[in-house]
């Protein structure tokens, strides 16, 4: 039992930390959030941001990963 939390938790640390790269390097990446059909609504006060196409490349990006590593059974 023990041992599987433990497993859990080092999974746990290194996707956080695999994230928190992810989190560096992006704005490092000219293009990543200024795709066409991103979404900016400019107010007086307050602006909203719509990443509509980056989310779409970043979900068929992290699809294919799963799917290439995650069919090892």
């Amino acid at each position: 039992m023990l041992d599987q939390i433990g497993k859990v938790l080092i999974v746990a640390g290194a996707v956080i930390a695999l994230f928190g790269l992810v989190l560096l390097l992006a704005g490092r990446v000219p293009f990543f959030g200024k795709l066409p059909g991103d979404l900016v609504f400019r107010g007086r006060h307050v602006t909203i941001y719509v990443p509509l196409v980056t989310m779409l490349l970043i979900s068929l990006a992290v699809t294919i990963l799963l799917n290439l590593f995650g069919r090892g059974r």
